[in-house]
């Protein structure tokens, strides 16, 4: 009987220590409580257990890969590549052309601008943002945009604001560019050639 009444303190002792370890970890007796269902919805729940470990860090989850960043658009490089397939523009601005002779830089200028300007007047209504020509003077009115003005100079105060026209801007009105083919890499400015013989 002793034995029993032995154990019995020796269970009630146990119990206060966890009680007492639970509390000082959980914060309060309802911690305890709050805790312990946790623990039996995931041990019920596998997608709530998976959650669970994931917030906690549980050891048996896979690290978390953070997702990967989506590709950029391709489709602002329409205009260039449509540049390169009707004017080259891409070529002639990558080639080296320091050993070239002037005169043969001049012709090749005088052609990729005819064919590139032909290209954009074709694709794309290209206004100016300010009317009025270099050196006109004008006023930036209260309210501007500041993405398609830029004041600059001796700014101070608030607007508006007189001065000269360093450059009218250009805008551009409407942009007439087919979409390319499902699944084309827009940043493919122009595919490789090969030629098989």
């Amino acid at each position: 009987m002793e034995y029993l009444i032995g154990a019995l303190i020796g269970v009630i002792v146990t119990l206060i220590l966890m009680l007492g370890i639970g509390i000082s970890r959980a914060g309060s007796l309802g911690g305890v409580f709050q805790g312990l269902t946790i623990a039996g919805r995931a041990k019920q729940d596998p997608t709530f257990s998976k959650k669970l470990l994931a917030i906690v860090g549980g050891a048996e989850l896979k690290p978390v890969e953070p997702p990967k960043p989506p590709k950029p658009s391709g489709a602002p490089l329409r205009m260039l590549a449509l540049l390169q397939a009707e004017a080259r523009l891409v070529d002639f601005l990558m080639e080296d052309i320091h050993s070239l002779p002037d005169d043969q830089i001049g012709q090749a200028v005088r052609e990729v601008h005819k064919k590139a300007q032909a290209a954009l007047k074709q694709h794309a209504t290209i206004v100016p943002v300010l009317t009025g020509n270099e050196g006109d003077n004008t006023t930036v009115p209260k309210g501007f945009d500041p993405s398609a003005v830029r004041v600059i100079g001796n700014v101070t105060g608030e607007p508006p604001f007189t001065g000269q026209i360093n450059h009218p801007g250009w805008r551009v009105k409407e942009l007439k560019l087919a979409t390319p083919p499902e699944g084309a890499d827009e940043f493919v400015l122009q595919p490789a050639e090969v030629q098989i013989a």
